[in-house]
């Protein structure tokens, strides 16, 4: 990370890399998160899902 300016000369190859500090999930939240995602691959699987545009049209009339 740079957090100062660096002098480096024109043309000068430089490789950027996203950091990931990953999460601060301890062992029993990402065994729940993991449960989760696999009841919703499951219900979606089985037809259980609505469309996000239903979803979010009845949002959008709720806030009016």
């Amino acid at each position: 990370m740079l957090d100062e300016p660096v002098d480096l000369p024109e043309g000068t190859v430089v490789d950027l890399v996203p950091v990931d500090e990953g999460d601060d999930l301890d062992d029993a939240e990402r065994a729940r998160l993991h449960a989760a995602l696999d009841a919703a691959r499951a219900e979606l699987a089985r037809g259980e899902s609505i469309d996000a545009a239903v979803v979010l049209d009845e949002l959008r009339s709720r806030a009016r």
